[in-house]
């Protein structure tokens, strides 16, 4: 009863409250006034919803990106045994270090959640499974062979040479590599070109595959050396300077793995904003016994007596240089990086202070000039300095430095930091990054050597 009474109640004061309890609306003229109302509501109504409709921001999602170019890629489907199995056994790929934290995240490393979304402890010797990953989710791969117009070999030949150094049996340290290049040669998609639309990628130099049997060396194998090989194109993070026809140099993997161009931006900003109190600096080891390292501890020990050199020296056991932060603050504080020899001719370091905005000082022209001609400017003035110590013994790097005006400084660096996109290598996940990175570039320079090559032939 009370509940009856309670509506018969909230209803009654409702009906007032609208003006439809005592006093009704009976003539004619009313109901046309309300009907007025109404109209002139919902037609204010509809003007404001399609105003919102057509000029609101609207929520548009990461699209996948399209495949603009005039090229496309198709992956070789390997048998295991060639990359992915290599993985299984990871502590044992390289001598040295345990490479089982360096293959995750397709071989980014782990995460380094300090520096952002984008970092990660990645190895410098991992590109062929950065590269594999990349290419797998790249917008222009294709998986029909006939549309396809490069075709790529995810043969993992980097990691098991380093597995393999110290096998002194030469059969079976290049065991591998012969079954792989057997396999090979006998695939429909082979044989359409003998190879010369092929090409493979290794995180590795090319000295560590191309022993020969008058020159014995440590841990190498042949498979550079063999013929079929030849034929195709081969990324290597260093290249053979005189004897590598058909091999195109592509940059160390640094730390830094964005996968949109905001992030890529921000960085790039930052680098331009950096406070750069030390002229300039050295990040590595020092060397002995070797005639190409007596220029290295030349460099240090100059470093070392300028107050306007910042050293960060690295060596065996824990150090700040094993740390990515360590050594991007040391470059980042620099305005010049000494990116001279060691064990070969390049170095990670030299893509490690690019990244952080820091000009790169070369002391021997196959350290960069001679290698990464896909990547950098033809002229090598309008981003590095290069000193010939071999010549000239007496060369006072901080004298020299010091010589270069303040102007021309600031345009070098303007460049280095605009070359950080065609450097890095994307994070693997990411189709739409906005901006051309190591792959893209190097597909698109491959591309452009296959469809020439092919022509010509």
């Amino acid at each position: 009863m009370w509940r009856k009474n309670h509506h018969k109640i909230i209803t009654k004061e409702k009906d007032e409250e609208y003006g439809l309890g005592k006093k009704q609306i009976t003539s004619l003229k009313d109901i046309q006034l309300h009907l007025k109302v109404l109209v002139l509501f919902a037609t204010s109504f509809m003007i404001w919803f399609l105003f919102l409709l057509g000029f609101s921001p609207k929520r548009i999602s990461n699209p996948i990106q399209e495949c603009k170019e005039n090229f496309s890629v198709y992956i070789y489907n390997l048998p295991s045994k060639y990359n992915f199995d290599l993985l299984r056994d990871c502590s044992s790929l390289n001598i040295y270090t345990d490479m089982c934290p360096h293959v995750t995240n397709n071989g980014l490393g782990k995460p380094l959640p300090e520096m952002g979304p984008s970092w990660f402890t990645t190895h410098q010797l991992i590109a062929e499974l950065i590269i594999h990953a990349r290419i797998q989710n790249h917008p222009c791969r294709t998986k029909d062979a006939d549309k396809s117009t490069l075709f790529y070999v995810p043969f993992y030949g980097g990691l098991h040479a380093s597995s393999k150094f110290r096998e002194p049996n030469y059969t079976v340290r290049d065991s591998l590599a012969v079954e792989f290049v057997e396999y090979i040669q006998e695939q429909k998609w082979w044989k359409k070109s003998s190879g010369r639309d092929h090409f493979m990628a290794f995180g590795r130099t090319a000295w560590d595959f191309m022993r020969t049997d008058e020159v014995p060396d440590f841990g190498a194998n042949k498979l550079l050396n063999m013929s079929p090989v030849q034929n195709m194109s081969v990324l290597l993070v260093e290249r053979h300077p005189w004897e590598g026809r058909n091999q195109y140099g592509i940059p160390y993997p640094s730390y830094f793995h964005p996968s949109t161009s905001s992030e890529m931006l921000e960085w790039q900003n930052n680098m331009s904003y950096m406070d750069r109190i030390h002229l300039f600096s050295f990040v590595g080891a020092p060397r002995t016994g070797k005639k190409k390292v007596v220029a290295r501890d030349r460099v240090i020990k100059q470093c070392e007596e300028s107050r306007k050199c910042l050293i960060l020296k690295c060596g065996h056991g824990p150090s700040k240089c094993h740390k990515p932060k360590e050594v991007l603050k040391v470059m980042m504080r620099s305005n010049f990086c000494l990116q001279v020899l060691g064990d070969s001719y390049t170095r990670r370091s030299t893509f490690d202070s690019m990244l952080a905005g820091c000009i790169p000082v070369f002391f021997s022209n196959h350290t960069a000039y001679s290698q990464y001609q896909w990547f950098l400017p033809s002229d090598p003035t309008t981003y590095s300095v290069y000193f010939d110590l071999e010549r000239n013994h007496s060369i006072r790097i901080e004298e020299e430095l010091l010589k270069i005006p303040v102007e021309e400084v600031e345009r070098m660096r303007r460049t280095v930091i605009e070359l950080i996109p065609r450097l890095t290598y994307a994070h693997p996940n990411s189709t739409s990054y906005g901006f051309r990175d190591a792959v893209d570039v190097s597909l698109k320079a491959l591309s452009d050597h296959v469809s020439s090559l092919l022509k010509a032939s």
